[in-house]
C-alpha cells in the first residue's frame, strides 16, 4: 500500500516513496562481498568464494606496482594455487583487468571500479555505514534485498550495493535501467525514531546528499533537485531515490533508502529523458569515489535529521534553495485520475509541494508532477 505522500514525476523510471506491510519477499541474488560482521540466519549469507574475490582484489591493489605470486595469494585466501587461478579467471570475467598466470604471478593493470567493501570501507570509516557493507555482482533489486534484510532484523547502516540489477524497481511496474558497472545502485537500512509523516523529509535529505556528493567529486556539476525524489541535469534524469518503509501508525520500524545514479552510461534510449555524469562532463567518473562521497554525505544528513530538533526546517530550506521546482515553476499535476495546473509556491512544514491554482493554493500529496 502506498503512503499518501507518494509523488511521481513524469519519467517512466521515476522512483517513489512507498509503504510496505509485513509480507516478506524472498530475494534471489548472488552476493559478492559483504559485512565484516555475520548476518543473521536466513538473511543474505555469503559463500567463501565471494569473500576470496574481494580479498584478492584488495591484495593486488596493495601491491599494485609489483607482481604477486600465486603462492602469496593462496596463503592470503587460504586456498590452493589452482583455486587462485580459477578465482582470477572469475575476476576477469567480471571485468577486472588482471595480468599474469600461475607461473609468473598476477598484477592489476588498472584499479577496478568495483564497489567492493574492501575498497569502500576505508572511505566511509566513522559513518554508520562502515560495518555492514554488502556487495553483489548481480541482484534483482538492492531495495528488495534491503527490505528483506531489514524485516529479518538487519542493522541500521547496512548497505546493499550492486554492479547490476536485473529487476531494478521504478515507479509502479516500470523498471530502473541498471546495466553492469556503469551506475551506482545502492540501498541502505535506517531505523530512525520518526513518525511516518516525517519520512518525506528524509527522502528530501537523501536528494541533498546526492547533490552534495556529485559536487564533491566535481564542483562544476550542479544537479537540480526535482521534488521529491529525482535529480536532473539540463532537464534529464541523473538520479532517482526510492524510499520504502515498514511502519505502525505512529512509528517507523525501518526505512530503506534506495539511490540509483547514472554515472558512466554512454547513452540511453531516445524515448528516455535521462543522462549520465559521463555524458554531461565528457569523461568517465570513479564510481568508487562517488559512492564513498555519497555514503558520507548521506551519513551527515541522517545524523542531522535525527539529532538536531531544528533539522527538518533547515532541510526544507536547503532543498528549496537547490531546486528550480519549488518556487515559480509552471506544473501540471495528475492525481487520482484528475489533473490541474498551477505554479509552485514552496513547501509546507511537512515537505509537501504547494501549488497555486488561480485564487487558492493546493497541497500536492500524490500524483505525477510535470513541467508545463
Amino acid at each position: 500500500m502506498s503512503l499518501p505522500v507518494v509523488v511521481s514525476a513524469e519519467f517512466a523510471d521515476n522512483l517513489r516513496i512507498g509503504k510496505t506491510g509485513t509480507t516478506r519477499k524472498q530475494e534471489i541474488c548472488r552476493p559478492a562481498t559483504a559485512s565484516r560482521t555475520p548476518t543473521k540466519p536466513g538473511s543474505h549469507q555469503l559463500q567463501p568464494t565471494d569473500l576470496r574475490l574481494g580479498s584478492i582484489v584488495r591484495l593486488l591493489m596493495q601491491h599494485a606496482t609489483v607482481v604477486v605470486s600465486g603462492t602469496k595469494i593462496a596463503q592470503e585466501v587460504a586456498s590452493s594455487r589452482s583455486e587462485v587461478w580459477r578465482l582470477i579467471q572469475q575476476l576477469r570475467g567480471l571485468g577486472v583487468n588482471v595480468a599474469g598466470h600461475p607461473a609468473t604471478g598476477y598484477q592489476l593493470r588498472s584499479v577496478p571500479d568495483l564497489l567492493l567493501p574492501e575498497i569502500l570501507r576505508p572511505m566511509v570509516r566513522g559513518t554508520i555505514f562502515d560495518s555492514h557493507l554488502h556487495h553483489f555482482y548481480k541482484i534483482s533489486s538492492t531495495n528488495t534485498a534491503a527490505m528483506s534484510a531489514a524485516a529479518d532484523g538487519g542493522a541500521e547502516g547496512t548497505v546493499f550495493l550492486a554492479e547490476e540489477q536485473t529487476a531494478g524497481r521504478g515507479r509502479g511496474a516500470n523498471a530502473w535501467q541498471s546495466p553492469r558497472s556503469t551506475g551506482i545502485y545502492c540501498s541502505v537500512i535506517l531505523r530512525p525514531t520518526l513518525p511516518p509523516s516525517e519520512v518525506l523529509v528524509l527522502s528530501l535529505a537523501a536528494g541533498l546528499a546526492v547533490q552534495a556528493a556529485i559536487q564533491q567529486v566535481d564542483s562544476r556539476v550542479k544537479a537540480d533537485l526535482k521534488w521529491p525524489n529525482d535529480l536532473l541535469i539540463d532537464g534529464k534524469k541523473i538520479c532517482g531515490i526510492l524510499t520504502e518503509m515498514n511502519a505502525e501508525a505512529t512509528r517507523v520500524r525501518y526505512i530503506v533508502v534506495g539511490i540509483g545514479i547514472n554515472v558512466n552510461q554512454a547513452g540511453f534510449p531516445k524515448d528516455l529523458p535521462a543522462t549520465s555524469l559521463r555524458l554531461v562532463t565528457g569523461s568517465e567518473w570513479s564510481r568508487v569515489e562517488l559512492t564513498g562521497a555519497l555514503l558520507k554525505s548521506l551519513d551527515r544528513e541522517y545524523r542531522q535529521l535525527t539529532q538536531d530538533p531544528d533539522a527538518r526546517a533547515e532541510i526544507l530550506e536547503r532543498f528549496s534553495e537547490n531546486s528550480s521546482w519549488i518556487f515559480g515553476k509552471k506544473v501540471r499535476i495528475e492525481e487520482n485520475g484528475f489533473a490541474f495546473e498551477g505554479v509552485t509556491e514552496g513547501l509546507d512544514e511537512r515537505g509537501f509541494l504547494r501549488v497555486r491554482t488561480g485564487h487558492d493554493v493546493r497541497i500536492v500529496l500524490s500524483g505525477t508532477v510535470r513541467e508545463k
